[in-house]
């Protein structure tokens, strides 16, 4: 390791500088990902992005982490951030994520391949479930005054899209070495976790085009009156541009049913998608939807643009 008294400035700069004026000399290959695509297997040296034609991004975000001191209660900080973030990451395997990261006070996790967007969906949920039903409660108990003047919890927001990885770093040097995702599906569900509550779940519109005919994810199961429609709310997506499609989406304040969570877990990875019992509620969805003239245009938008990729394919 250099000392710090032997870093010349100069150097540094002019060394970044040839660097980016031969990588901005000609473009890098962009290749089609495969059924076998492996995060592991990406090339460091090479200059070889792989396109991921559908990825679902899930970010979980901590609310209030900025209040969590590492002072004086730096033991009851990491403790929590144990908790939170290792809970999140148990979850984020149970459903098969393909990549996971952790992310200071959170983490992010991939999906790709088959039942995508279900088991996306489904880690979520569920860690919006574990956030509001175990994770705070006992938090709150143990620590009442910090619950009571910064109260926390998970946020979570699910985009998906196409993606382009490759691995960046330092050539044999495992430590320094790391995926770098481009595209909008982390982007965009990080802005959707940033704009949620505590508690809440925000995905963007294209998430929400895949999962909106299924009765398991879109409609309320049978408890306190249901089935019914309202389940879901409309949202705008503040921090993704106007003229972006994905803005619209919809916001999820409901954990999963104690009486009905497993069974519907079941049913949604089994490729279940019809409940005998939610045809009037499905139908109440379907009018509520057409209703919206925002939301309905900018569903369009994006079956459009789904249909012109799926013709230059």
């Amino acid at each position: 390791m250099p000392k710090m008294d032997d870093v010349e400035l100069s150097d540094v700069l002019g060394e970044l500088d040839d660097t980016t004026k031969e990588e901005f000399a000609s473009k890098p290959a962009v290749e089609k990902w495969a059924d076998d695509f492996e995060v592991s297997d990406l090339p460091i040296e090479a200059r070889k992005w792989i396109q991921v034609p559908d990825v679902v991004a899930v970010v979980a975000d901590l609310k209030n982490s900025t209040h969590l001191g590492t002072g004086k209660h730096a033991a009851s900080t990491a403790s929590i951030y144990e908790a939170a973030t290792g809970g999140t990451v148990a979850v984020y395997n149970s459903f098969g994520a393909d990549f996971i990261a952790i992310q200071g006070d959170g983490a992010f996790a991939l999906f790709w391949g088959d039942q995508r967007y279900e088991r996306a969906l489904c880690a979520g949920i569920t860690v919006k479930t574990f956030s509001q039903r175990h994770l705070i409660p006992r938090l709150e108990a143990k620590w009442p005054v910090h619950a009571s003047d910064h109260p926390t919890g998970f946020k979570v927001g699910i985009s998906s899209g196409r993606a382009l990885v490759k691995r960046v770093g330092t050539p044999r040097n495992l430590s320094e070495q790391e995926p770098v995702w481009a595209g909008v599906p982390v982007n965009f569900a990080a802005k959707s976790a940033q704009q949620a509550d505590r508690h809440e779940l925000i995905v963007t519109g294209s998430v929400w085009d895949h999962i909106e005919k299924d009765d398991y994810l879109a409609l309320t199961c049978p408890c306190s009156g249901g089935p019914s429609s309202s389940l879901w709310a409309d949202v705008t997506i503040e921090k993704i541009p106007d003229s972006n499609a994905e803005r619209q989406g919809r916001v999820l304040s409901a954990t999963w049913c104690e009486v009905h969570g497993d069974e519907y877990v079941s049913a949604i990875l089994g490729g279940l998608k019809v409940r005998s019992e939610a045809a009037e509620a499905r139908t109440a969805l379907t009018k509520k939807l057409f209703a919206n003239a925002i939301a309905k245009k900018a569903s369009q938008q994006r079956a459009d643009l789904r249909n012109r990729r799926a013709g230059l394919r």
